[in-house]
């Protein structure tokens, strides 16, 4: 019978999750009843770092989550933590409609200077609607709607993600509690709902260029992020250059 996953056996090592969890079967996290396990353990040396990743199955979704671990983290409090949601165009192509490439490098960056840190990559593109409908989304923004309006016209909240495959996958990594890189306070709120322990944020503000601004700018007006323009108090972050390895 699937049990609650309230406490889960604590192991030395990475490498031991996969064993502990190998017939791991529970009651789930959240209202999806969410039941995650570790299905593999590798190193993955990088440009940002030395890390491990970490290979989950859910039974929701059937996409393949994974966490970047750099240093320790098993047993850990305040693990510096950032959860990046999935932008193909952005990740992967340089996408100037969105700042998600330079957001992910940077956490990688910053992490992996760190004694130790989380990167959780969240398999949910578009903000949880999917790489085809995203495509449509960015169609309708063409023609002068904001990110908000195009995701409701299509039938779409306004954020389709949720957080219940990353609380467990932080509870399956042992991790006692986390600071949270985020602008978004929703993502702190549902993880907090979640069980997860957040004892605080980490800023991480990105700079805006003139193809993202009006995409910052609705994420700033209408969900709340904590992201600062002109003619508003500036918050100290954004005098930080965004520095890439490999960029001059």
């Amino acid at each position: 019978m699937p049990q609650p996953c309230g406490n889960f056996q604590r192991v030395d090592t990475l490498q031991q999750l996969v064993e502990r969890d190998r017939d791991h079967d529970c009651d789930g996290f959240g209202p999806h009843h969410i039941c995650v396990r570790v299905e593999a353990v590798a190193r993955l040396p990088s440009r940002f770092g030395s890390f491990h990743i970490v290979a989950f199955w859910n039974n929701r979704d059937g996409k393949e989550h994974i966490a970047m671990v750099h240093g320790e983290v098993m047993g850990s409090e305040d693990v510096p933590t950032r959860l990046h949601s999935e932008c193909l165009t952005g990740d992967v192509m340089g996408s100037l409609r969105c700042d998600c490439r330079d957001q992910l490098e940077v956490a990688m960056q910053k992490i992996g200077a760190m004694e130790r840190g989380l990167v959780l990559y969240m398999r949910q593109e578009g903000r949880g609607i999917g790489l085809i409908n995203k495509v449509r989304a960015y169609a309708l923004q063409d023609l002068g709607l904001d990110t908000i309006d195009a995701n409701l016209a299509l039938g779409f909240r306004d954020d389709e993600r949720d957080y219940e495959i990353a609380a467990h996958m932080l509870a399956s990594l042992n991790v006692g509690s986390i600071r949270l890189m985020t602008n978004n306070p929703r993502k702190i709120q549902e993880l907090r709902e979640l069980g997860t322990k957040v004892n605080g944020r980490i800023p991480h503000v990105i700079p805006a260029t003139e193809w993202n601004r009006f995409y910052l700018e609705t994420k700033a007006r209408r969900s709340g992020h904590q992201i600062e323009f002109e003619k508003k108090p500036h918050l100290p972050e954004q005098d930080d250059p965004v520095i890439i390895e490999g960029q001059g």
